[in-house]
């Protein structure tokens, strides 16, 4: 091993309820190492594909967090909350109305390709060099400029109203959050995004990743080599 510890990336599978900062230090005591960090961070509400990079990783960890992402999520209509998920308060109540499966298409059509999204205030984005997310827990409300997004495509993969399932492949800065209010807005009611799982980034997906609860067990050796070398990295970018 390198005199200097270990170094790649660990795909993990986050479970709900904690956040990325958790994982990372679980992973910091299991992996008896400091340096470590993740790419990408997923709300506490959200599973799915963590990046964890370690060593000398860290140095890419702004190129690994610039490519685009899958994800899998659940909008319930008819209620809009404070995060624009469902740990946030209730804002407003609306009838769902009985939508076509021709209207959905409609609307998630209205949302593909280049567009702008205009951030949450529960974000990390900073105003003078504090996070929304605290801001927006004192009850202040800031104006957020729009940010260019993209959406390569999408599938509707279950509607049983009020909630819809899709799939969405976007780009870095995208927040499915958003995504859910403003479906939710054109389809003529409001909502949530109820459920979230990240299934890929760039070209890591779930298939490799460790299940966080597995962090705490499995042995130091096992999950060094389950970690993927800044060598297969540069081959999968094609580097």
């Amino acid at each position: 091993m390198e005199q200097d510890g270990p170094s790649g990336v660990l795909l993990i599978d986050k479970a709900p309820d904690m956040t990325s900062h958790d994982v990372v230090a679980i992973a910091r005591r299991a992996l008896n190492t400091k340096k470590i960090g993740h790419c990408g961070t997923l709300d506490p509400m959200a599973t799915g594909l963590l990046m964890l990079v370690i060593g000398r990783a860290t140095k890419i960890q702004d190129l690994l967090m610039s490519e685009d992402k899958q994800y899998l999520g659940t909008i319930t209509l008819g209620t809009s909350t404070s995060t624009q998920d469902r740990q946030g308060d209730v804002l407003e109540t609306k009838p769902v109305p009985d939508l076509s499966l021709e209207q959905i298409h409609a609307a998630f059509d209205t949302l593909v390709g280049p567009f702008e999204q205009i951030p949450p205030m529960v974000s990390a984005i900073k105003k003078d060099g504090v996070p929304l997310y605290k801001l927006a827990r004192k009850g202040q409300v800031i104006e957020r400029d729009p940010r260019p997004v993209h959406i390569t495509s999408y599938e509707v993969t279950r509607v049983a109203l009020p909630e819809i399932d899709f799939t969405v492949n976007c780009s870095k800065g995208f927040y499915v959050r958003t995504y859910a209010h403003d479906l939710g807005e054109c389809l003529g009611t409001c909502g949530h995004l109820s459920a979230l799982r990240r299934t890929r980034s760039g070209k890591f997906t779930l298939e490799r990743a460790v299940p966080v609860a597995d962090l705490k067990t499995t042995p130091r050796e096992q999950l060094l080599k389950a970690m993927i070398s800044l060598a297969e990295i540069s081959l999968m970018r094609g580097a």
